[in-house]
């Protein structure tokens, strides 16, 4: 359930990098577990008794597999032995949303529950889990999220590492929790306790130990922010591992900005992008310009509007052929106005940003100077412009020489 964000949450936010985990009222820790659901409870500890600031979470969320799921309930969350609780107990520690709710088994297309991660398909399930488990947690601007690889397979740690790298935020962490020897990989060991606890070593040995006496730390993962580069869309929805890394990957592809009268729409780096019939003579008037190595425009004046600016534009806007709108042709007339130019602008801008997200704005949108007058300008260098299908120049001939790129519709 979405809250409102309050005014602490929303001035980190604008202060970006100064948002401290800790100050969030809604705190969770997701972590990936396979069997051995201790990576819990020692990651806890870590976070609450090693860390400064402590991290206390609100929430505990598990993405694991029907094993891991059985393991963790019966350890963590059952009467005895309830690890989990004695943790609280030991180090009371507030109360903290963690059921069987918040235990999440993968599962097939089907709904069948997955045992272990094996094949193709449930490598593809476990990245589309941990991917819209992590967009879902990291839309909430109350919400810092604290992400555990400790546990399960190396999969499952690489792909809740790059979920992360995509939708993380400033006060977003990654981490893996480190237990020194012999309490390592140890099926007793569950967290150091604060008063003595005799465990065993594994077999032959079985050894004691006292488990009080283990160190236990977190390692901090640093990750790279991706977050402000994908599209609106893929924010907002439900969306697959693969379509956000193909969007990730537009975002570092060298730019290339093609413009296509015949179906109505520009691509970018590949990414077909539909416009309306304004918008798009308004790109191509913007490009046209810049191939041609004239200046910067100036948004018209009130009440002065700009005839060359309106010759221009209805140059390229007659390409779109049966489209051309009389409404337009006759508002150009007189030049292109300043309301125009603003809204055409501002719609190209929104249009921009559903599809490519704010990076695909900066390197295909309109920009300009930041001193006033400002002056406005394509984005895509012109060595990367061009035309598809009949592109006409000033002089009415067909371009020549004209790079031809196919697109599938």
């Amino acid at each position: 359930m979405k809250t409102r964000p309050n005014k602490r949450v929303a001035k980190a936010h604008e202060i970006g990098k100064t948002a401290r985990p800790h100050d969030f009222p809604r705190r969770v820790l997701l972590a990936v577990t396979g069997l051995s659901p201790q990576v819990v409870t020692e990651t806890l500890y870590a976070l609450t008794q090693r860390v400064k600031p402590a991290f206390v979470p609100t929430e505990i969320h598990l993405l694991t597999t029907a094993e891991g799921a059985e393991r963790a309930r019966l350890t963590l969350l059952s009467d005895d032995p309830g690890w989990f609780h004695r943790l609280r107990r030991d180090y009371r520690l507030p109360e903290m949303k963690f059921s069987d709710r918040t235990i999440h088994a993968l599962r097939t297309a089907d709904g069948d529950l997955i045992g272990d991660i094996r094949t193709s398909v449930e490598n593809e399930r476990l990245a589309d889990s941990l991917t819209e488990a992590v967009r879902e947690l990291t839309a909430d601007p109350e919400c810092a999220l604290h992400v555990s690889i400790a546990g399960g397979r190396k999969t499952m740690g690489f792909y809740a590492g790059y979920a992360l790298s995509f939708f993380g935020r400033p006060q977003d962490r990654l981490s893996h929790v480190l237990v020194s020897a012999p309490y390592e990989s140890n099926q007793q060991f569950y967290y150091p306790t604060p008063c003595r606890y005799v465990i065993y070593t594994n077999p032959p040995q079985s050894r004691p130990l006292d488990a009080r006496d283990a160190e236990v730390s977190l390692a901090e993962i640093p990750f790279v922010r991706l977050r402000g580069g994908l599209d609106g869309r893929l924010l907002e929805g439900s969306v697959t591992f693969s379509e956000v890394v193909a969007a990730a990957q537009r975002a570092l592809e060298p730019q290339l900005l093609e413009i296509d009268f015949d179906r109505k729409c520009v691509f970018a780096a590949g990414q077909r992008v539909s416009l309306a019939p304004a918008q798009l003579a308004f790109v191509s008037w913007l490009a046209r310009r810049a191939v041609e190595g004239r200046p910067d425009v100036s948004c018209p004046s009130d009440g002065a509007p700009e005839c060359e600016y309106g010759d221009e534009y209805m140059r390229e806007y007659r390409h779109l052929g049966d489209d051309l709108d009389s409404l337009t042709a006759k508002k150009m007339q007189a030049g292109m106005s300043k309301t125009f130019f603003e809204q055409t602008k501002s719609r190209l801008h929104r249009a921009l940003k559903s599809a490519l997200g704010p990076e695909g704005v900066r390197r295909y949108g309109v920009i300009n100077t930041e001193r006033p007058p400002r002056q406005y300008r394509i984005a895509a260098p012109t060595e990367s412009i061009r035309w598809l299908g009949w592109e006409f120049a000033a002089d009415g001939k067909l371009a020549e020489n004209q790079p031809q790129t196919r697109h599938s519709l």
